[in-house]
């Protein structure tokens, strides 16, 4: 039996999580399928993963009929809804969580916080409080936005025992302060005499959306031939941060009290462009200690003809030659990494106010079936 590509990717250190959920795919046993044959370690999702799920299909009507007549707000509705799938994914995915010689690596399921919350960090940690107590699963993580406000949300957080995947993560020192607010939420929970050894965080980098924004300014700018490679150059030289931050004494002093690093997490790993290969975000950056959170589409195309390789630390120096080049010619990759922090909320406020939208007319065309 030939080798499973994408089982392959696990032989170099990097899990790989599904950026998909619905109720289809945990009914219909494809979920556990997918655990088993591709070695699938986790599930992530977002407002818009769960706006196609809930608009798109009639798994969810009887639960909105249910929930509406509780007289629930819309968002109520539809927490309700995707905490009991995020439970569903949580079970399904305890015994990969449980394995024995890494208890608590994989096996983590993520719901985030509302989008409308991207800026307000009192908000963030009130609902991020309510929604692991509402899942009350080990291996749930809360998704909060690596935004200015979110820094704090995600370091309080931590200290309460709260798993976080920081998403919406474009810029290198944006993400070097994550890791200083996992740092510190960790540091205050083990002052205050809490255990540190069961609390798990990713920080999710994306990747994709730089290359769309970045490509046709270097057009304009008459240098073609890095396009495609500033995401990658920018997630290679996160992959240094990381390594220099989890290696560092005051890390160490955590690790001796059974702290994680926080791994890093490439997402936005679909080729947005038909130029590019579909799996080009995939195989540059397998390497150890990573997670690679992938649709479904780029799951059965690597299945396909993907190459398993450790490339992660490949070319170092060209990352390093590639960024600086593009500050020679003036552009401004943390002024573009912010724009990107600003489509990114609005990418998901947008999906999430059509998700809202469509609870709101099932709900009337059930009233009135």
């Amino acid at each position: 039996m030939a080798t499973n590509r994408v089982k392959q990717i696990h032989e170099f250190g990097q899990s790989i999580w599904l950026d998909f959920i619905d109720r289809k795919i945990m009914d219909s046993g494809e979920l556990q399928k997918l655990i088993d044959e591709d070695g699938v370690r986790g599930i992530t999702s977002n407002p818009a993963i769960f706006e196609k799920a809930i608009s798109s299909s009639s798994d969810y009507d009887e639960d909105i009929k249910t929930l509406a007549k509780e007289d629930k707000s819309n968002e109520d509705i539809f927490y309700g809804l995707a905490v009991s799938d995020i439970q569903r994914a949580a079970d399904l995915f305890k015994p990969v969580y449980e394995e024995e010689d890494v208890r608590g690596a994989d096996g983590y399921v993520s719901l985030e916080v509302s989008p409308f919350l991207a800026l307000d960090a009192e908000g963030t940690i009130k609902q991020a409080r309510e929604l692991w107590k509402a899942v009350d699963r080990d291996n749930v993580m809360i998704k909060i936005p690596g935004t200015a406000p979110g820094l704090s949300a995600i370091q309080t957080a931590i200290s309460e025992g709260i798993n976080i995947n920081v998403t919406l993560l474009f810029g290198l020192d944006r993400y070097e302060a994550v890791t200083d607010a996992y740092i510190s939420g960790l540091e205050a929970r083990a002052a205050a005499g809490q255990p540190i050894d069961g609390i798990a965080s990713v920080a999710s980098f994306f990747l994709s959306r730089i290359d769309v924004m970045v490509d046709p300014i270097l057009d304009e700018k008459g240098l073609p031939e890095l396009k495609a490679q500033v995401a990658i150059a920018s997630a290679r030289k996160a992959y240094e941060i990381y390594k220099r931050v989890f290696s560092s004494e005051r890390f160490a002093k955590l690790k001796e009290l059974g702290a994680k690093p926080q791994r890093l997490l490439w997402a936005s790993t679909s080729s947005k462009n038909p130029a590019i290969p579909d799996t080009k975000y995939v195989e540059e950056l397998i390497g150890p200690n990573t997670v690679d959170t992938i649709p479904m589409e780029t799951l059965v195309a690597f299945r396909d003809h993907g190459d398993a390789q450790s490339r992660l630390e490949n070319d170092l120096d060209k990352a390093t030659e590639i960024l600086e080049k593009l500050k020679t010619a003036g552009i401004d990759i943390d002024d573009i990494t912010q724009k990107l922090e600003d489509e990114g909320i609005d990418k998901f406020n947008k999906p999430y106010e059509k998700l809202l939208a469509a609870i709101e007319t099932q709900k009337k065309s059930l009233e009135t079936a």
